[in-house]
């Protein structure tokens, strides 16, 4: 039987490549891992441009919602942080990685787009060696 993974990932205000990354944990990984993202000072909302360059490739990240680490629970395999710095508090993980990925939220549609990009290569290369 194939044990579940569980990944979290962790920005500031998990409304942008935490959200983008959990979708991309989600559509790699399917029933074989449980993905969340939180963050250490969260916005409330998911970015309007993260939920529109999602559904160009077919994931709706509306249903998604921007939520604290306080909210999230147990043990997970991998941590994956992302330019939260010192901001980001310690998690129980077997694995944990810092991506020092730009954030997009100021981006163009160009650069957006090459962040999203990024984080579906990252998420597909952690998710191999999971």
């Amino acid at each position: 039987m194939l044990l579940m993974k569980r990944v979290l990932f962790v920005c500031v205000e998990n409304s942008n490549r935490s959200q983008m990354a959990e979708a991309f944990a989600r559509m790699l990984g399917g029933a074989g891992v449980e993905a969340e993202s939180a963050g250490s000072r969260p916005s409330g909302v998911v970015n309007p441009k993260a939920v529109r360059f999602m559904a160009e490739l077919g994931y709706d990240l509306a249903a998604h919602r921007s939520k604290s680490l306080d909210e999230v629970q147990g043990e997970f395999d991998a941590v994956v942080t992302m330019g939260c710095g010192d901001e980001c508090p310690w998690v129980p993980a077997k694995r944990r990685e810092d991506w020092a990925l730009a954030d997009p939220k100021h981006m163009d549609d160009d650069g957006y787009r090459a962040v999203r990009d990024d984080i579906a290569a990252r998420v597909r290369a952690l998710l191999a060696v999971l």
